[in-house]
């Protein structure tokens, strides 16, 4: 059982949630430390098990890599293309560029969009798309997640309560 634990922004209004991820072998033991959580007092609002029988890895939000990619690139892409764009209409004005102005912007937008998409793929492939890699090849393997999402001090709690049980049977 490999447990990991990062911060995952919350929704505009909703305080940031943290959220641990356990890896288990089968589907047995998964369900055994899902029932051991409850009986410590951690509610199942918190927990999801996710694999083969229960919850599919985009039902709880585990994004593909490749959409991971697609959106970070995307984004990245449209936030330095209108910046580069501002940019080469700012320098345009200040020199006080006529016709040549629009070219110029174009050119920059076009530049530093596709700059910014480059930076973005790369960025999001050995970040979050490289994380989402890691627990769907786990999926893939026949494996089951255990997800717990909550406070810091809730998913504290979950973890260490996996980990001392964790060498016992569970």
């Amino acid at each position: 059982m490999t447990i990991s634990r990062f911060l995952r922004p919350g929704l505009p209004g909703r305080q940031s949630k943290y959220l641990a991820i356990a890896v288990f072998p089968d589907e047995s033991v998964v369900f055994q430390a899902y029932r051991l959580l409850q009986q410590h007092g951690i509610s199942p609002e918190h927990l999801a098990i996710v694999g083969h029988g229960y919850s599919s890895p985009e039902r709880v939000g585990l994004m593909s890599p490749g959409k991971i990619i697609k959106r970070k690139a995307s984004e990245f892409a449209a936030i330095t293309g209108f910046l580069g764009s501002l940019l080469a209409c700012s320098v345009g004005i200040i020199w006080n560029i006529g016709y040549e102005l629009a070219l110029g912007v174009v050119l920059a937008g076009g530049i530093s969009s596709l700059c910014g998409a480059i930076v973005g793929s790369v960025l999001s492939f050995l970040g979050e798309g490289n994380t989402a890699s890691i627990y769907r090849h786990h999926l893939r393997r026949g494996r089951y997640l255990l997800l717990m999402e909550g406070t810091e001090q809730l998913v504290i709690l979950g973890q260490e309560i996996l980990s001392h049980y964790s060498t016992a049977s569970l």
